[in-house]
């Protein structure tokens, strides 16, 4: 693929409120008919999960919803809760229709299918 994916600056989601961001860590795969995103987000909240394409940009957002265990009360934290956002430009040759998502362990997986080329076409010209 001669377009490649490639992250842009922060999203703008509408569903993540205030406080810390954190963009989730990508892994970007490719084969002929698709394009795999592994993108890491444990802590998510898989309701909060917001991912739009408009045009050709593609915006992943989500809130973490964590909490103590039930019977404890933190008292030295190391890990910070922050939400998920981030944005890729996608080429032309993603059929946007057919984009799926799962999320499971933390692991957001999109898989881009490709749109198959459309072979050459022969131009008829009509004399004037």
């Amino acid at each position: 693929m001669t377009d490649r994916l490639a992250a842009t600056g922060s999203a703008s989601a509408e569903n993540v409120s205030d406080g810390a961001i954190a963009v989730p860590l990508t892994d970007i795969y490719e084969s002929n008919d698709n394009v795999l995103m592994l993108l890491d987000m444990p802590g998510a909240d898989p309701d909060s999960l917001d991912i739009t394409l408009e045009k050709q940009l593609l915006t992943v957002a989500a809130r973490v919803a964590s909490s103590a265990p039930q019977g404890y009360t933190l008292v030295h934290a190391e890990y910070q809760d922050a939400n998920y956002q981030r944005a890729f430009t996608v080429p032309d040759q993603i059929d946007s229709e057919r984009i799926d998502a799962t999320f499971k362990d933390g692991v957001l997986r999109l898989t881009l299918p490709k749109t198959k080329p459309s072979p050459a076409k022969k131009i008829a010209v009509k004399a004037a």
